[in-house]
C-alpha cells in the first residue's frame, strides 16, 4: 500500500486496523498531490465510496474513502482546506463518480472543488446556495487531531502536527521508501 504514495509529498500515512476503524491505511495529503493519489488509486482498481468534509478548528478535513472489489480494505485520503479559503482541486475527472460527492460537500460545507465540471446545487435549494448548513462556530470546532483515528504512523513529516503531534521520531524520520516531503 505505501508503494502507492511513493514520490508523492504526503505529509502523514498510517496503516490502520481494520476491525477498529473500517479501514487499512489512511493518508494526508497536501491539496497539490490529491489528483495523483486518486490516479494512482484508480490504476489499482480502487473505486471511489464517498467524500465528506469535517470542520476543524484548522479548517475542512476533506475525506476521501476508497476500496477495493477483489482486496477489500478501504484506504482514506485526507486533505486540509483552510476557512478562509476552502478550495481542493476536483478529482471528478479521475472518479467520475465523485462529481455528486464533491456536489454534495460544497453544499453542506462551502468547499469548492475546483475543475469539477458540474459544481451547482445538488441537495440545497438554488436560493440557499450559500448557506452551509454543516458549517460550526469557532467556538464548536474541535481539533482535528482529536477526531481523527491515527494509525499505525509509516511516515509523518516533521512539521506536519494536525494528526500526530507525538509521533516517534524513528516514525518522523523513517528511511527507507519514504514519500517525498513537501
Amino acid at each position: 500500500m505505501e508503494a502507492l504514495f511513493s514520490g508523492l509529498s504526503a505529509l502523514y500515512l498510517a496503516k490502520c486496523d481494520a476491525a477498529k476503524t473500517g479501514q487499512v491505511f489512511q493518508a494526508f495529503l497536501p491539496a497539490s498531490t490529491l489528483v495523483r493519489a486518486a490516479e494512482r488509486l484508480l490504476a489499482a482498481d480502487y473505486y471511489i465510496e464517498d467524500i465528506c468534509a469535517v470542520d476543524c478548528a484548522e479548517g475542512y478535513v476533506v475525506v476521501y474513502h476508497f476500496d477495493h472489489f477483489e482486496a477489500p480494505g478501504r484506504v482514506t485520503l485526507r486533505v486540509l482546506a483552510p476557512h478562509a479559503s476552502p478550495v481542493v482541486p476536483s478529482i471528478a475527472n479521475v472518479f467520475h463518480g465523485a462529481e455528486w460527492h464533491e456536489r454534495e460537500t460544497r453544499d453542506f460545507h462551502g468547499v469548492v472543488f475546483e475543475g469539477n465540471p458540474n459544481l451547482i446545487p445538488l441537495l440545497m435549494d438554488p436560493d440557499m446556495a450559500d448557506c452551509f448548513p454543516l458549517r460550526k462556530e469557532d467556538k464548536a470546532r474541535a481539533k482535528a487531531k482529536d477526531m481523527l483515528e491515527a494509525g499505525e504512523v509509516v511516515y509523518c513529516h516533521p512539521s506536519f502536527t494536525l494528526m500526530t503531534p507525538d509521533a516517534p521520531a524513528e516514525a518522523k524520520e523513517s528511511g527507507g521508501d519514504k514519500p517525498a516531503t513537501a
